[in-house]
């Protein structure tokens, strides 16, 4: 047995508060915002992935989708298989930044009921995605 020697943080100290570049998984599959819905779920299936980050053609992200969205999209009475992810988003975010706090983050995906919130840098550009644990 090997012993391992631990040092106690006063009572006072003080804690930072984790971030979401703490935990945030890798950004994962990402597609352009003018690819359909129906190439979007082919894509989704085939990286086994819930969702795809989508990005403009700046290479900007501007937004998230998930299996679920796209699969009701795909049943209501209104889809045509020529619908774009960028009607689908609708307005840019939300977002989050590798400096938000996780307190932060989980709020506003709680108020917001999301499973996954994309992780951009200053200029937009995808970093990664915080999704809540399965």
């Amino acid at each position: 047995m090997t012993l391992v020697q631990m040092q106690q943080r006063p009572a006072n100290a003080p804690v930072a508060p984790r971030t979401v570049d703490d935990v945030m998984e890798a950004a994962g599959p990402q597609v352009c915002d003018d690819m359909t819905v129906e190439v979007a779920l082919a894509v989704m299936a085939s990286a086994r992935a819930d969702h795809l980050l989508v990005c403009d053609e700046d290479g900007l992200c501007t937004g998230l989708v998930t299996q679920s969205q796209l699969a009701a999209i795909r049943d209501s009475a209104a889809y045509t298989d020529r619908v774009r992810l960028r009607a689908v988003l609708g307005d840019r975010g939300p977002f989050a930044s590798p400096a938000t706090t996780m307190a932060e983050a989980d709020h506003a995906m709680r108020y917001r009921r999301l499973d996954a919130l994309p992780v951009v840098d200053e200029q937009g550009s995808a970093l990664g995605v915080l999704a809540l644990a399965r």
